[in-house]
């Protein structure tokens, strides 16, 4: 994107741009030449301001919209702004206590990372996105039980606690026993194993014929090994909370934006997709507007910082989405201090 260079602007000219930009943040709304000159310390007459801002519309970082005589920032407005002007406000003592209270160690690591993800949300108004993880899941204990004759209950109990079940048909031959004996074998024969693992471990004992398993117990653990294989890698790695938080009063005038980003929110793996691209930055990376394509429509912008784990190792992004009006000198500081956070949970 072609953008003229922070230096290339005079003093008077930059400050006129950095105080549009800034009441366009604050209050949403298109900004007036008058608006400006009531500023202290300005001493420029409206017909001055008048001149400076046309100037700054020629070069393509302010746009008057046709309903309104003050003007607004354009994407590229914003991306000098963002890049050459922002004077980036750390995040208050309530703001990082919010953040580290819902940050534990306790629990499955996707519930605290959904939990992060929520008071980010909460904390910048936007929907927050975390990409989770994608950890193999290492079995500690494994049961069935039956719902009827012909399906059961698999339940699998992971190293960290976790707990997850899923609804298996069975042929209705199967005894109570059979599902007692491939309970028995999972949580004595495969616990401390990966799914990946365990069926390579089941394949070679059934092999050497140490399996110790009838034809039906055999079906059992394999179709309820197999089952969470596929499921883990179709499962979302992106969690996103506080889409509601996108429609308020300033959007009340914006409706079909807001609708297509609500839409576009319901893409999780295309939003994956985009959320992932931050993985190489070292710190936060900003899109704003149609600077990626998925949000080319809804003209929102993203803000996400990568989060690590003992060895340095990225192991994902933390993030919120929201319009392109935002306060990005609170909120850029706010994820790059949720991503710092998960990144001493991670260790």
């Amino acid at each position: 994107m072609n953008q003229t260079p922070i230096n290339e602007l005079s003093d008077r000219t930059r400050t006129i741009f950095k105080m549009v930009v800034e009441s366009y943040l604050d209050h949403g709304v298109p900004v007036g030449s008058r608006t400006i000159s009531k500023f202290a310390g300005l001493n420029l007459s409206p017909a001055s301001i008048r001149n400076v801002m046309q100037d700054l519309e020629e070069a393509g970082l302010l746009a008057a919209p046709h309903t309104s005589a003050g003007r607004m920032p354009t994407e590229s407005g914003l991306r000098l702004f963002v890049d050459g002007m922002m004077q980036a406000a750390e995040p208050s003592a309530e703001e990082r206590r919010a953040i580290e209270s819902q940050i534990s160690g306790d629990g499955p690591i996707e519930e605290a990372l959904a939990a992060a993800t929520s008071v980010l949300s909460g904390l910048s108004a936007c929907a927050g996105v975390v990409l989770v993880p994608k950890r193999d899941a290492v079995l500690k204990a494994f049961s069935f039980a039956r719902l009827s004759a012909a399906q059961v209950l698999a339940i699998m109990v992971g190293t960290d606690n976790s707990v997850e079940n899923r609804v298996v048909s069975i042929d209705p031959s199967v005894s109570d026993g059979a599902l007692v004996e491939a309970s028995n074998y999972i949580s004595a024969r495969l616990s401390g194993l990966t799914l990946a693992q365990a069926l390579a471990r089941l394949d070679s004992e059934i092999r050497a014929e140490k399996a110790e398993l009838d034809v039906a117990s055999e079906k059992l653990v394999r179709d309820g090994l197999v089952i969470w294989s596929l499921d883990a890698n179709d499962r979302p790695v992106l969690i996103v909370r506080g889409q509601s938080n996108l429609i308020d009063d300033a959007a009340a005038a914006d409706l079909d934006r807001v609708r297509q980003l609500l839409d576009e929110l319901e893409s999780k793996e295309e939003i994956a997709r985009l959320v992932d691209s931050a993985r190489e930055a070292q710190s936060t990376r900003i899109f704003i507007g149609s600077e990626n394509n998925l949000f080319s429509l809804s003209g929102s912008s993203v803000i996400a910082a990568p989060y690590r784990e003992a060895g340095g190792k990225v192991v994902g992004v933390v993030g919120v989405i929201g319009p392109t009006r935002l306060n990005y000198a609170r909120i850029v500081p706010m994820v790059d201090f949720t991503a710092q956070a998960l990144s001493r949970l991670m260790k």
